[in-house]
């Protein structure tokens, strides 16, 4: 099924990245998905807790957002706290924020070292997100095996459909420069946060836990 609803016994902190996919969720605890259904009309859904009304963002189960969409929308640096917290609220991205690293990824990345990883992950959205128009879009990014594959779909920075909604940016254009270094700081900050290891080795922000705005 391409949509799909998570057992309720299932403990979400112990799934793995091959446990979920995209539009799983397990709304009984506020973790959800919030891509468009396939084949549903674009209708006007529930308020969202900020009182306006979405006609996308909202939970394709349940209805529910838990997002301020025009604030993500705004790709704020200083405002990364509360992007990541959003990120959260979706249950592909928490599985990302809190699933153990396999330990081909953990090597790897210990052994490009933080500056080599910033620039793979330059080279890597260059070449797989910034253009409006791959051609396997929605597959180019592998779940295991690179600390960035898990940054990637840890920040919805893993293909065009999942930027697109998060980031409001429309599929059919070329990212530019200001966008792809948005986006490659944050896999910086995630990078930071989950492997705090390689801050010696120059790692180029702090951790996300102690960035951002209130």
């Amino acid at each position: 099924m391409p949509f799909e609803k998570i057992a309720q016994d299932v403990n979400v902190e112990n799934l793995t990245p091959l446990d979920v996919k995209c539009t799983s969720v397990k709304c009984e605890v506020d973790l959800h998905c919030y891509r468009k259904k396939r084949g549903t009309r674009k209708t006007v859904h529930q308020q969202d807790l900020w009182g306006t009304v979405h006609q996308n963002g909202n939970c394709w189960a349940c209805g529910r957002n838990l997002v301020d969409w025009s604030r993500v929308h705004e790709k704020d640096m200083s405002d990364v706290s509360y992007t990541f917290e959003a990120l959260n609220t979706e249950l592909i991205r928490r599985v990302y924020w809190h699933t153990e690293i396999d330990q081909r990824a953990v090597a790897h990345a210990l052994k490009k070292r933080s500056q080599e990883l910033h620039s793979d992950t330059k080279k890597r959205l260059l070449k797989y997100i910034a253009i409006p128009s791959y051609p396997w879009d929605g597959r180019q990014t592998p779940r295991q095996g690179n600390i960035i594959y898990y940054a990637q779909h840890a920040t919805a920075t893993c293909c065009r459909k999942c930027m697109e909604y998060w980031y409001g940016i429309p599929k059919g254009i070329q990212l530019n420069d200001e966008q792809i270094d948005y986006f490659v700081e944050l896999i910086d900050l995630y990078i930071s946060d989950r492997m705090p290891q390689l801050q010696a080795n120059g790692l180029i922000r702090q951790s996300v836990r102690s960035n951002g705005k209130n």
